[in-house]
């Protein structure tokens, strides 16, 4: 089967998170690999949250992806988001960039070497739930020691000539305020205002913000690398600030009951990504200290993390980009956070490299090129490959 043709196959069938059950596309996964000969297993958690892992012996590199997709509303899209269209060059749909089609490209690469005659000495993981945090998804595998450590390759989107090899740290929490209400009329001198604490700790992340945490000379030449592919892929200048001050994004904020009323209560979910150089520890005490008075519910935290970019994962991914596109890659440093975070953090050396329209990622529109899927399948080949000499 070609790239764009399963690439287009996995659209179609839905896995939106929220809802969350992928049983569907796992199990249509779990056909494609029995039909080339490849042990499988399917774990299931509750909801149709359905993953699946590769049994085969003594795998040297494990590939991983994530089936589930944010939801689309139809409404301003182009193309049907769950048509999976191949038009003007374009595979349409939600999660074609976001990662259907990484998926995709690595299974035909798979599938070509496999009727080339090479014994790949890989593992698969497909997983469920990478966009709402990977508690049923990687978390779970890796709790039940279904996956152990080696190198390791994410079929994330990336920027064509530049591989992924550290993330950003990640604090998550679910902030419940409470005041002491009162007279409008008579605040501030009588009650005291939830949502005034929601913006008084709002004032404190803008001060953090202000600050820089400078990279150490071995992380400069990634931040100063990074900053030139976020001005050239994104638009964005100051992309190094990006990398070396924490970032914050009150993302959901509700409370109050009533404009006459001190409010009682207020809600804010809270998503603060950390530079290298800043203590997450220290600044999980600075946003209690100036939220004395809530109750903090922490949904997801990471440290920054990183892959050495001498490791042999990013030097056979780099090789094989600069084969294919005939230019040196350009490893980067993530602003986001995806499933490498939890594999690092048990020994795993993670890269993520993988096709797609990257400003199209969760957004209307989302489409990926018939010519950058076919390109990252010649390059998952290469790697592939090597782990197999």
């Amino acid at each position: 089967m070609d790239v764009a043709r399963l690439t287009s196959s996995l659209v179609r069938i839905r896995s939106e998170n929220p809802p969350g059950s992928t049983a569907d596309l796992i199990a249509f996964i779990a056909e494609f690999l029995d039909s080339l000969g490849v042990k499988n297993r399917i774990v299931s958690c509750p909801g149709g949250r359905d993953n699946l892992v590769t049994t085969e012996a003594d795998p040297r590199l494990l590939l991983c992806g994530h089936v589930d997709v944010v939801p689309a509303i139809p409404d301003d899209w182009t193309h049907d988001p769950y048509g999976g269209e191949v038009v003007d060059g374009y595979v349409w749909g939600r999660g074609t960039t976001d990662m259907k089609g990484g998926c995709a490209a690595l299974l035909v690469a798979y599938q070509d070497l496999i009727e080339s005659g090479v014994e790949p000495k890989v593992q698969f993981a497909f997983v469920c739930d990478e966009e709402t945090g990977g508690e049923h998804g990687i978390r779970s595998l890796l709790a039940q020691d279904l996956l152990t450590p080696r190198d390791c390759l994410i079929a994330e989107p990336t920027p064509e000539m530049s591989p992924a090899v550290g993330q950003k740290g990640l604090y998550r929490v679910d902030i419940a305020f409470r005041g002491r209400p009162g007279h409008s009329s008579l605040y501030p001198l009588v009650g005291k205002s939830a949502v005034m604490a929601a913006v008084d700790l709002i004032g404190y992340l803008r001060e953090v913000h202000a600050h820089r945490f400078p990279a150490g000379k071995d992380l400069q030449p990634l931040v100063e690398q990074s900053a030139r592919v976020f001005s050239e892929v994104f638009g964005i200048e100051g992309g190094d600030e990006i990398l070396t001050r924490v970032m914050f994004n009150p993302g959901k904020i509700e409370g109050g009951e009533k404009a006459n009323i001190v409010a009682e209560q207020c809600r804010m979910e809270l998503d603060v990504r950390v530079p290298w150089g800043c203590s997450l520890e220290g600044l999980r005490r600075g946003i209690a200290e100036h939220a004395p008075d809530a109750t903090i519910r922490e949904t997801d935290v990471a440290e920054p993390t990183l892959t050495p970019p001498d490791a042999r994962i990013v030097r056979t991914i780099s090789h094989e980009v600069e084969r294919v596109y005939g230019r040196p890659a350009v490893p980067f440093l993530q602003w986001a956070a995806s499933d490498a975070k939890y594999l690092r953090d048990e020994g795993f050396a993670v890269v993520e490299y993988g096709p797609g329209e990257i400003p199209t990622l969760h957004a209307v529109d989302e489409r990926v090129s018939v010519a950058q899927l076919e390109r990252a399948v010649d390059v998952y080949r290469g790697v592939i490959r090597d782990y197999a000499s």
